[in-house]
């Protein structure tokens, strides 16, 4: 703080009270001044607070010294014209803390996590973080910073230049693109990633199982996928990615599906579906 103002703090010594006389009778002073002669008032908002406290002040500054001339605002006065100006910023109060860049080029502040340079996975580095800033350096040198978020809590914050090269394309996902990959793949792909995309509570949080199943596609232009996605629908309407890809690992060969007649898209009868006999009988209304 006394760097950011161009300025030196020279602390009182240790039992040393004539190092303290300004400071400590400055309290006095205020506190007889300000404090006691507002003890009676009652106040209905900090606001009035604040003004009261204020007139009292102007008062308090231009009082004439009892044992020299002048008052304490005509030595401001005086001296005004030998003080620095203030820095364009305030100075900010900053947390500090050590982290190590994780696998996925992230840290975590808090309960976030920000990007760095993907070049520094595993390295220690140190963390500032402001009301308003988050800034990582290493070897002190800032590497990178960040506007400090405020989102929901486990939110990460990325930037694209931070990320490998082969990484860099997930920014430029989107559910439209996969979407349009799967209309490629034919219609029970399509099924399965619009399941994906709109079962997950934020879209964006199914991007990872949708490039996932996009990589399942062979050489074949995703006719393996597209069946092994139509077997797995004749099953569930709850579709993942570990069931498609158990069944194209289970039918490494030729890899085909039987559809019904009618098309009328009903489950087929399966052991784990239990009827009414299971239950005490047909008869919904026998008591």
């Amino acid at each position: 703080m006394a760097e950011h103002y161009g300025t030196a703090i020279m602390p009182a010594r240790v039992e040393a009270p004539n190092d303290k006389p300004n400071a400590e009778g400055s309290v006095k002073i205020t506190q007889t001044w300000v404090m006691a002669a507002l003890r009676n008032h009652t106040f209905f908002s900090l606001s009035e607070l604040n003004k009261a406290i204020r007139e009292k002040l102007v008062v308090f500054n231009t009082k004439e010294f009892q044992k020299k001339l002048g008052s304490r605002h005509s030595r401001y006065l005086e001296e005004k014209p030998f003080l620095l100006p203030l820095p364009k910023h305030p100075y900010e109060i900053a947390e500090w803390k050590q982290s190590t860049v994780q696998k996925d080029y992230h840290v975590k502040c808090g309960s976030h996590y920000y990007s760095v340079p993907y070049e520094y996975i595993g390295k220690k580095v140190d963390i500032r973080m402001t009301s308003r800033m988050v800034e990582v350096l290493y070897g002190n040198m800032r590497v990178c910073s960040h506007q400090r978020t405020d989102g929901y809590k486990g939110k990460y914050v990325t930037q694209e230049a931070h990320m490998p090269l082969n990484h860099q394309q997930y920014g430029k996902w989107s559910g439209e693109r996969f979407r349009r990959w799967a209309g490629k793949v034919g219609p029970s792909c399509s099924s399965v990633v619009e399941y994906f995309l709109t079962s997950a509570r934020l879209e964006q949080q199914a991007y990872k199982t949708c490039n996932a199943l996009l990589h399942l596609a062979d050489n074949d232009a995703g006719a393996r996928l597209e069946a092994a996605c139509a077997r797995v629908l004749q099953f569930t309407l709850r579709p993942s990615y570990k069931a498609v890809s158990a069944v194209l690992k289970s039918n490494k060969g030729n890899l085909s599906v039987e559809r019904s007649d009618d098309d009328s898209g009903a489950l087929p009868e399966h052991s784990f579906i239990r009827g009414a006999d299971y239950y005490g009988g047909g008869d919904c209304n026998a008591e």
